[in-house]
């Protein structure tokens, strides 16, 4: 996964956590729809792995 792809996932992660989700869309939704098939599947496989990262209190 690209570098950009992994940081745009943080930080919609953190726009969650903070009750922004409508901005965390927005960073998030243009990576993942642009990504080829593999990076889609690491990307699927990141949100897997960091589903807590949207979800733990600040």
């Amino acid at each position: 996964m690209r570098d950009s792809t992994r940081l745009a996932l943080e930080r919609a992660a953190e726009l969650t956590r903070n009750n922004r989700l409508v901005d965390a869309v927005a960073i998030a939704e243009p990576v993942i729809t642009t990504a080829d098939e593999s990076e889609s599947a690491e990307i699927r496989q990141w949100l897997l792995d960091h589903a807590d990262d949207f979800t733990r209190e600040v």
